[in-house]
């Protein structure tokens, strides 16, 4: 089973520092991460989205991933799993 974490973050300048703790504590279970963010005349947009392929048949560690990132104000996580 496949799982892709999206991380959608309201205010990545206020919010990088924690979530990046989060992401390097779970860095194990993560295989790959991609970062997309707006660039707006000159400057980076507040907003963000990080998408992140995890490894298999690491469920438990994901569901301490997704609980971890939501205690973050400002970040909604949604999960996707293929077969």
């Amino acid at each position: 089973m496949k799982t892709i974490l999206g991380i959608k973050v309201s205010n990545r300048l206020e919010e990088v520092d924690r979530m990046q703790d989060i992401l390097t504590e779970q860095g194990s279970i993560i295989k790959t991460r991609l970062g997309l963010h707006q660039q707006e005349k000159g400057y980076n947009s507040k907003e963000g989205i990080i998408l992140l392929e995890l490894d298999e048949d690491t469920e438990d560690n994901c569901q301490v991933l997704e609980k971890s990132l939501e205690t973050i104000e400002g970040i909604q996580v949604s999960k996707m799993t293929f077969s």
